[in-house]
């Protein structure tokens, strides 16, 4: 095989959170008040909460904000997305991504996910995803997740944002998956859908196929129309 992992970013990949991001960010925003709209949000993808707050300053004309209150802003930012979140569930996961993430388990890939977001696990735990060398809870809730997605445990590795110290165009997040999968960088393809992420994954030694506008864009060394092009990709 030309890799033996594969690391997926988590939001626009595995899942699209985005509708939650944007209404979270809106409504700080018209508190602050700063001009907020699609446009601007297109700008967070794929970087951290407190860059993603400064570029929503850069349009901020009030009295100059401090540490603490912008501590604050993203504080309350977060509860507001966590809340929004609590609406995913399984259906949220897509036959495609569910069907290809098997095929490569039987493929013998080992699969990580690589994201900046402190959110990851518990939107992977909505989503009814969970860490492969984690044990098996056998609880109801797990045992229900299991049989919609048949996708308990399919994950080698976790690594998101209280991981990390750098987060996106740094490599830092993809190149502690790759540590914690006992690969070498040059033996893992990252699957992204932003060009920070893409940056991240070139600067960790690591080929990038994208999906979404990225792959639209031609940003990845490989860009796919769809998610299971990943197998077409993987059989080159």
């Amino acid at each position: 095989m030309k890799w033996k992992g594969i690391i997926f970013d988590l939001d626009g990949v595995l899942c699209s959170t985005d509708q939650y991001h944007y209404m979270a960010w809106k409504r700080v925003a018209d508190q602050l008040p700063v001009y907020f709209d699609e446009e601007i949000n297109q700008r967070l993808r794929g970087v951290s909460r407190s860059e993603s707050l400064e570029i929503i300053l850069e349009k901020y004309t009030g009295t100059p904000l401090h540490t603490i209150e912008k501590q604050k802003i993203l504080a309350e930012k977060n509860q507001i997305y966590r809340t929004a979140l609590e609406q995913m569930n399984e259906q949220d996961l897509s036959a495609e991504v569910r069907d290809t993430i098997l095929r490569l388990r039987e493929k013998g890939y080992s699969l990580a996910v690589g994201s900046s977001s402190k959110n990851a696990r518990f939107i992977l735990g909505r989503l009814g995803l969970y860490v492969a060398s984690a044990a098996h809870s056998g609880t109801e809730t797990d045992m229900k997740a299991e049989k919609k997605t048949g996708l308990t445990n399919v994950f080698d590795a976790i690594i998101d944002g209280t991981q990390i110290t750098h987060s996106k165009p740094h490599p830092e997040v993809f190149q502690k998956a790759a540590e914690k999968l006992g690969l070498k960088p040059e033996d893992c393809l990252v699957v992204e859908d932003a060009a920070a992420g893409v940056e991240a994954a070139h600067r960790a030694g690591m080929a990038a196929a994208c999906v979404g506008q990225a792959g639209k864009d031609h940003l990845g060394d490989y860009n796919l129309e769809n998610f299971k092009n990943i197998l077409s990709v993987l059989n080159e």
